[in-house]
């Protein structure tokens, strides 16, 4: 993987601002057919007949109530029409210049057809959004780099999608979905992460998707705020099915992303995992080393949503037991709840945390030979 961004001690485009790295960028074809030419005939067809629905029990629209339309910030369409994050030009003035944007990772989750039932339209899909990421978005726009989407239920037809993108430019990470059919840690995964690391990338796991269950254990949830709430919960979930499956133990060189769900929760669920694993411990005898020390070794995790504890000290201490260095800046946008660089970290950070936490970590974890 060969990551063309600048140095972080190179600065940003000017002189009195600092690089900055976003993390978790939303882009989308302005109209489905769009991907069309990166399509099949046959699976152009199919789509037309039969449409392209998702293990979710609603095919069609969200499953609550946004906070906004489409879920963005108001002054996110495109002049001329489109959804946010539909138009590169606008993406341009309107945030990757206008923040001094260095290094965007574009994280493609609408659509995402990871989650489809059928495996073979979920293949086609994927690997036409990739197609299409690279001849419309990467390449006119350098600054941009994207995420391998991937059809994850089916691990061999990921392998080969990971696999023709090995050494890309364009490319930084794998993407997968956090809901997913198994827990992350099953072994019809492993393969994917195999992969991935042999190709030098990191796997990033995004909230949402289409596993056909709901977030929490026992239901369908009433209100969004409950299923927002619930990206974390699925995070939980699925971070510990892979520590306890020995994902880590297994393959040493992975390296995880946590993308919009939060971060304040890992320190009690690391010491809750290691507290009841000093009394079960026989019942996973693969592992070799504490839960925490995975965790702390193999995952980073974007910050928006930032929890934002009152008083600002139990945020320090949060991020101090998972290391500063994990954490990566994310806006989410042109969602309605984005972070504004200039106001998303509530601390007071000295010089060279700053760069770090803006630019530096997602540099280090997205170029590792640089």
């Amino acid at each position: 993987m060969n990551l063309q961004v600048p140095n972080p001690a190179a600065g940003a485009a000017s002189a009195s601002r600092l690089a900055i790295a976003d993390c978790d960028i939303h882009h989308s074809p302005r109209d489905f057919k769009l991907l069309y030419p990166y399509l099949e005939k046959r699976w152009r067809d199919h789509i037309d007949l039969f449409g392209n629905h998702s293990r979710q029990g609603n095919s069609r629209g969200p499953q609550y109530p946004k906070g906004q339309p489409d879920a963005s910030r108001r002054d996110a369409w495109p002049p001329g029409g489109g959804r946010p994050g539909s138009n590169l030009d606008f993406m341009r003035s309107h945030h990757l210049d206008a923040n001094g944007i260095q290094l965007g990772v574009l994280t493609m989750i609408r659509p995402h057809p990871g989650g489809m039932p059928n495996l073979d339209l979920s293949a086609a899909l994927c690997r036409a959004i990739n197609d299409w990421q690279v001849a419309e978005w990467t390449t006119p726009e350098p600054r941009l780099k994207a995420s391998i989407v991937v059809p994850y239920e089916d691990a061999d037809a990921s392998v080969a999608e990971i696999e023709r993108w090995a050494g890309s430019p364009h490319m930084v990470q794998v993407l997968l979905l956090s809901r997913t059919v198994e827990p992350l840690g099953n072994r019809r995964y492993w393969p994917i992460y195999e992969a991935a690391a042999a190709a030098g990338f990191p796997v990033g796991i995004h909230a949402f998707g289409n596993g056909g269950n709901p977030t929490s254990s026992t239901g369908w949830a009433t209100y969004y705020i409950e299923d927002m709430v619930g990206h974390s919960q699925s995070c939980q979930a699925l971070i510990s099915s892979m520590v306890l499956e020995g994902v880590f133990e297994r393959i040493p060189k992975l390296r995880v992303v946590l993308i919009e769900a939060g971060f304040a929760w890992m320190p009690s669920l690391a010491w809750r995992l290691d507290k009841i694993r000093s009394s079960l411990h026989s019942e996973t005898p693969h592992l070799k080393r504490l839960p925490s020390e995975y965790l702390r070794d193999h995952v980073w995790m974007t910050t928006q949503p930032m929890e934002e504890p009152n008083p600002s000290v139990h945020l320090r201490d949060t991020i101090d037991w998972i290391g500063l260095d994990r954490l990566l800046f994310a806006t989410d946008y042109p969602h309605w709840d984005y972070d504004d660089p200039l106001t998303a970290m509530p601390l007071k950070l000295a010089k060279e945390e700053q760069a770090a936490f803006l630019f530096g970590n997602a540099h280090r974890l997205y170029a590792p030979q640089a």
